[in-house]
């Protein structure tokens, strides 16, 4: 059975469905010898090369779903090259003999925590999509005086580049002056959100970690710049949760 070509090639681990619609605007992609176009459905066993390099489908195809957990530390970029040369996510996670980790989502350069990456595009492109909600918890560390009226706003909604934008959850997670800490939920992953949001009631974010993406926590015991593969029943109710 034919499928669209974006879903098929990230499923295949190649990138994630969105990318892989870039480079087909790009004409990056040929099957059977034509440059392919968005729209264009095959079947796994067509020949495929991307910037002229073959692309073994079957062999990616059949691989396992996997997903890691990798604590990005701060001072890390999320893309797998930088004009800055500055340490990229990517130097510090296992290597796959097909296919290429794909990340779920990003955190900014100053920004720690969970970061989920996986070898199938299309299972990234679903934890992705703004119609799944999946909550992103954050552990935010405050400088400035946060007010009952500001707490309000932030929950109610505060216009970011012409949309509302929200938190759908704020807890005081305790602390003193400079060390007060708020944990916080949204359900999209709108670049610098939380920073902006916060930012917008003249208060400053010293610290931003995330602890959660979906039902993935931290774990304690995982230390920054260290990765670990989550088991295949977790990767199953991820599947089943999407």
């Amino acid at each position: 059975m034919s499928e669209k070509i974006q879903k098929i090639l990230a499923h295949a681990g190649l990138a994630s469905r969105r990318q892989i619609e870039l480079w087909i605007r790009d004409g990056r992609i040929v099957i059977n010898g034509q440059v392919a176009k968005l729209g264009d459905r095959i079947t796994p066993d067509v020949n495929i090369a991307i910037d002229g390099r073959v692309v073994k489908l079957f062999k990616s195809i059949q691989q396992k779903t996997r997903v890691i957990l990798y604590h990005k530390p701060e001072g890390e970029i999320c893309s797998r090259k930088d004009p800055e040369e500055r340490p990229t996510i990517f130097d510090h996670l296992p290597q796959l003999r097909h296919g290429r980790w794909i990340s779920i989502g990003r955190l900014d350069f100053n920004t720690s925590g969970v970061l989920l990456l996986t070898n199938d595009g299309e299972l990234a492109h679903r934890l992705m999509h703004p119609s799944r909600e999946i909550e992103r918890e954050y552990a935010v560390r405050i400088l400035g005086k946060v007010l009952p009226n500001m707490i309000k706003k932030l929950k109610t909604g505060i216009i970011l580049d012409d949309k509302k934008a929200y938190f759908d959850d704020i807890t005081d997670a305790g602390g003193e002056g400079t060390n007060h800490w708020y944990h916080v939920i949204v359900k999209e992953g709108r670049n610098r959100m939380v920073r902006r949001l916060w930012e917008s009631q003249g208060l400053t974010v010293s610290r931003l970690i995330r602890i959660r993406y979906g039902m993935i926590t931290l774990p304690r015991f995982l230390r920054r710049g260290k990765w670990q593969e989550l088991d295949q029943d977790t990767v199953t109710e991820l599947l089943k949760s999407i």
